[in-house]
């Protein structure tokens, strides 16, 4: 199974980054496909989009200047799947990516997969101190996976962040 196609272009406002297609979104050509992954809730709830968009549009998200991305192309099972050699390319070719398409934010949604881009450990919530690309702000969010044990409540009050960020 190949990877999903990323929706980018230049100037973004955000540019959502995950660990890699599940293998749903991998079946399905859309980013965050599986029905337990609350994403659109998330966006929606936390008022970074005007309504509750579905799977099969994600590439129009692009009207409102978000763009997706993964460190990994591969669909896997689980971010388990993904080897060493993987992530160090994905870090090279994400940091290439957000180099050319110079978006306003990045927003890592899992703090592992910011782990494994910066290198960093013991992360907070939200915008982050030191950017790997200068002039680039990076906000790290929960993943929306149905298998993070936080509740949707208290992902969407960090997303909010995001919003709160986004509109400064």
């Amino acid at each position: 199974m190949t990877g999903i196609p990323d929706h980018l272009a230049e100037g973004l406002r955000i540019l959502f980054v995950g660990f890699n297609p599940s293998l749903k979104s991998g079946l399905s050509g859309h980013h965050y496909a599986n029905p337990h992954n609350r994403f659109w809730k998330i966006l929606h709830q936390s008022g970074l989009t005007p309504r509750l968009y579905r799977t099969e549009e994600d590439g129009d998200l692009l009207e409102l200047g978000y763009g997706f991305t993964n460190i990994v192309s591969r669909p896997t099972q689980s971010a388990a799947d993904i080897t060493k050699e993987e992530y160090a390319e994905g870090r090279r070719e994400l940091k290439a990516k957000i180099e050319t398409y110079c978006p306003q934010i990045v927003c890592f949604v899992g703090k592992g997969v910011y782990e494994q881009y910066s290198g960093k450990k013991d992360i907070p919530w939200g915008q982050q101190t030191t950017p790997v690309v200068p002039g680039t702000t990076e906000f790290v969010a929960p993943s929306s996976s149905g298998l993070v044990r936080m509740k949707l409540e208290e992902i969407v009050e960090i997303y909010k962040g995001l919003t709160k960020l986004l509109n400064q």
